[in-house]
């Protein structure tokens, strides 16, 4: 774990040890005592079936301890921490029991819905978590879903990086809005000029980086960008900030992060979309001054950046060329985090 990503946790662990705990609605005071002023969060810590291991919800995942030698055996949801910080879970004992009288109860004698049942597959969930600030359940289960799509490949011989996207496929998006959500702008259709925009290819001085353009969920934006990119307003800008464990950015003619305009002259508003989000690498977003500061300057993520969700527009995701991302984020800075050999973009191509 870098410097950046644990500062970022310890954060998290400082914010919850202020916060009251979330009770559902029952007062604080019933469970805390009266001279408490700050509450901390509920965590679960549970033994497994057998009474042999134990399990504590951790800011790098659930530690699995073996309670007798007091040695750490496992990290569950360990790759996941990095976006969420885990509190309360249960453990899966097994899959459900049918009462195959109740069913033929309910079905007036008919065996359809007994054997309908005996066709699905059996439950591969081990644990259901909880994970602060966060109104969601995640499901941790024995299944790898990035091994299975090597897997996959491996055997088709199908390595097209638009499928690149393994963790966001798993996701099942359905909770409810959060006040934060309800503020995000609705995409508008107001601009049709960059309709056709799908892709943008950056012929960097290093290599090929291809970009993968929302269009129809951020048109301002897109406009905006493809407009700069056949003005040859990028053409060798170069990158001037880079962060390794962050991001690369670029789109400033000045070269120093004070420069840029919008194609209308000036700044734009952003467009923050719900879909949107900083939640993997290689992500395209727009770099600002403060809200509604939008000009020319962007970045690429090259971890998970969750702290800029609702602050950055996200307009794009990098489908081709991370190694060359990478490469570039490999490279050493000075201490403004300005790359000692220049590292431009020669040209942007959009299809």
């Amino acid at each position: 774990m870098d410097a950046m990503d644990y500062g970022k946790r310890a954060s998290t662990e400082r914010e919850m040890d202020d916060t009251l705990i979330m009770t559902g609605g029952v007062h604080t005071d019933q469970i805390l005592e009266d001279d408490t002023e700050s509450g901390c969060q509920l965590l679960t810590i549970s033994f497994d079936p057998s009474g042999k291991y134990l399990i504590i919800p951790t800011l790098v995942g659930l530690k699995v301890i073996d309670f007798q030698t007091h040695k750490l055996q496992h990290i569950v949801a360990k790759g996941d921490a990095h976006l969420c910080r885990f509190t309360t879970f249960c453990i899966c004992a097994g899959d459900a029991k049918v009462n195959t009288q109740m069913q033929l109860a309910r079905s007036g004698g008919s065996s359809t819905a007994i054997n309908h049942e005996k066709e699905n597959y059996p439950s591969d969930a081990l644990l259901v978590l909880l994970a602060y600030k966060k109104r969601r359940l995640y499901v941790v289960s024995h299944t790898d879903p990035v091994q299975e799509e090597e897997d996959t490949k491996h055997n088709t011989g199908d390595n097209d990086d638009d499928d690149e996207y393994i963790l966001v496929r798993r996701d099942i998006l359905n909770e409810p809005p959060d006040a934060d959500d309800r503020l995000l702008k609705r995409p508008s259709t107001h601009s049709q000029k960059s309709k056709g925009a799908s892709e943008a290819i950056l012929r960097t001085s290093m290599g090929d980086v291809h970009i993968k353009l929302f269009t129809s969920q951020v048109p301002k934006t897109i406009e905006n960008f493809v407009g700069h990119a056949k003005n040859k307003y990028y053409d060798n800008v170069i990158f001037h900030r880079i962060i390794k464990g962050f991001m690369l950015q670029t789109g400033d003619p000045l070269g120093d992060g004070t420069g840029g305009e919008s194609i209308w002259g000036g700044e734009f508003e952003d467009e923050f979309v719900r879909d949107l989000r900083h939640d993997r690498p290689f992500t395209v977003s727009m770099a600002n001054a403060g809200p509604s500061t939008n000009g020319s300057q962007f970045f690429i993520t090259t971890v998970p950046t969750p702290w800029l969700d609702n602050k950055h527009t996200v307009f794009g995701r990098v489908t081709k060329g991370m190694d060359i991302c990478t490469m570039i984020e490999n490279a050493k800075t000075d201490d403004m985090d300005k790359p000692l050999e220049e590292i431009s973009i020669l040209s942007v191509d959009v299809v």
